[in-house]
C-alpha cells in the first residue's frame, strides 16, 4: 500500500510517500524542509512562528512530496498524520491540512504518536534500494535491498532520545507500549541545547557540541573537567539532565574568561557529551538485563549523535552480545514524514475491517494533543 506521512509538530515542515509491503518499508519521497535559520536567532523554536512557516510551506512540500514519487491522490491508499505530542500551533497545521486531503481524496486518517514514529524509523529500508528508477546497478540494488531489511525482533526495548523526550520503552509486540523509565525534568536533547546556549555555541545546540567533541582533541592540559553522571547508580531507570546543566553553567560561571578559550569549549562539550552518553547506555543495559529484549533499538532525534552510535554498539556487543542491535538510517533519525508513515503502516495492519472504515471519516474527529501519551 501507498501512505503519505505529514510531519509538522516543531520546526520541519515534512511530508513522504511510502510504499509497505509485508512489514517492508520503501521510501518513495522524503521532503524535510527546516526552519533551523529562522528560529536560530532565538536560540529555540518560537511556536508562533513555526506556525506561520509550516502554513506557508506546507502546501509546496505536500506537492513536491507527490512530484518524486510520481504519485497521484487516487495511488495514495493511507494518509498519516503527527498529531502529537509537540508544539499545538504547529501541529495544528500538519492536522488540519491532513484532515483537508483525506476529506477532498477520500481515503482513511490516522492519527500518529511523534515518538511512534521515531521508533518506527528503525523499520524503514534505505531510500536507494526503493527507487525502481536508480542509477545503481541492479546487482548492488538487490544486495542493498536484502542488507537493508530490518530484522527486528521481539521483545524490543527502544532507548528514545530527542528534544523532547528521554525514555526507555518496552515492547513485547508491534504498538505494545510500556515506559519503564524517563527523564524528570529536561530531556537529554534539551540539555544539549541550554548547554551550547551557555557555552555560546550555535543552535540547535546537540549538532554544535557533538561536531567540537568529535572534531577537535584537547590541546591543553589546564582543562580537566569532570561532570556528574545524573542518576547513574540509582535502583530504576529513570533520567536526570537538569543537574548536568547546571554543573556546566557552574564551571563556566568560575571564570567566564575560559568562553574565551577554544580549548575550554572544546574540553566541556566532550566531557558533557560523555557524561549524557555514560548514563544513557548505563541505563540501557541495565534494563536489558532486567527484561531480556531480543533487540534493542536507538530512536530520536539524538539518535544520530554518531559517539553514542559507536559507544552503544561496542556496549551492547561485548555485554550482550545475544542482543541485536539497530538505529535508524541517518537521514530518519532526525523529524520526517516517512517515519510516520511507517507507524501509519503498522497501525492500519492491526486494524479490523469496522476500525478501517471508521478512519475514512477521521477527518472530522482528529484533533491535534500537545500532550499526546504514547499508548
Amino acid at each position: 500500500m501507498n501512505i503519505l506521512g505529514i510531519e509538522t509538530s516543531c520546526d520541519e515542515t515534512a511530508a513522504a510517500v511510502v510504499k509497505a509491503t509485508n512489514n517492508v518499508i520503501q521510501v518513495l519521497s522524503n521532503v524535510v524542509s527546516s526552519q533551523i535559520k529562522l528560529h536560530a536567532r532565538w536560540g529555540g523554536v518560537v511556536p508562533n512562528l513555526a506556525a506561520r512557516e509550516h502554513l506557508k510551506n506546507i502546501f509546496p512540500v505536500l506537492h513536491e512530496t507527490l512530484k518524486k514519487s510520481e504519485m497521484k491522490p487516487e495511488n495514495i491508499n493511507l494518509i498519516s498524520i503527527t498529531n502529537g505530542p509537540g508544539l499545538i500551533p504547529a501541529l495544528l497545521i500538519g492536522t488540519e491540512a491532513a484532515k483537508t486531503l483525506s476529506l477532498f481524496w477520500n481515503k482513511p486518517l490516522l492519527g500518529i504518536h511523534h515518538i511512534e514514529g521515531h521508533i518506527y524509523a528503525n523499520f524503514i529500508r534505505d531510500e536507494i534500494s526503493a527507487n525502481p528508477k536508480s542509477r545503481i546497478p541492479n546487482s548492488e540494488r538487490i544486495s542493498k535491498s536484502k542488507s537493508q531489511t530490518p530484522k527486528i525482533k521481539f521483545p524490543v526495548l527502544c532507548l528514545v532520545v530527542s528534544g523532547g523526550h528521554t525514555q526507555l520503552v518496552l515492547m513485547k509486540n508491534h504498538l505494545q507500549y510500556r515506559i519503564i523509565g524517563q527523564t524528570l525534568d529536561d530531556a537529554a536533547g534539551e540539555a544539549f541545547d541550554k548547554v551550547a546556549r551557555i557555552l555560546g555555541l550555535e543552535y540547535p545546540g546537540g549538532p554544535a557540541i557533538s561536531v567540537i567533541a568529535e572534531t577537535f582533541e584537547i590541546r591543553d592540559s589546564r582543562f580537566e573537567i569532570n561532570l556528574p553522571r545524573p542518576m547513574l547508580n540509582r535502583n530504576n531507570f529513570d533520567f536526570s539532565f537538569s543537574g548536568l546543566k547546571t554543573a556546566v553553567l557552574y564551571e563556566v560561571k568560575k571564570n567566564e574568561k575560559m568562553l574565551q578559550d577554544k580549548n575550554f569549549i572544546i574540553a566541556m562539550s566532550q566531557e558533557f557529551q560523555q557524561a549524557v552518553i555514560d548514563v544513557l547506555i548505563s541505563k540501557t543495559l541495565k534494563a536489558a538485563r532486567e527484561y531480556k529484549p531480543r533487540t534493542i533499538l536507538l530512536a530520536g532525534g539524538v539518535s544520530a549523535n554518531k559517539e553514542l552510535r559507536r559507544q552503544l554498539t561496542e556496549k551492547i556487543e561485548k555485554n550482550l552480545p545475544h542482543i541485536r542491535f539497530q538505529a535508524p538510517e541517518i537521514g530518519y533519525s532526525l523529524d520526517n514524514a516517512a517515519m510516520i508513515a511507517a507507524a501509519g503502516y503498522f497501525r492500519w495492519k492491526k486494524m479490523d475491517s469496522s476500525e478501517k472504515d471508521k478512519a475514512f471519516s477521521n477527518w472530522k474527529h482528529l484533533q491535534a494533543d500537545a500532550e499526546l501519551r504514547l499508548k
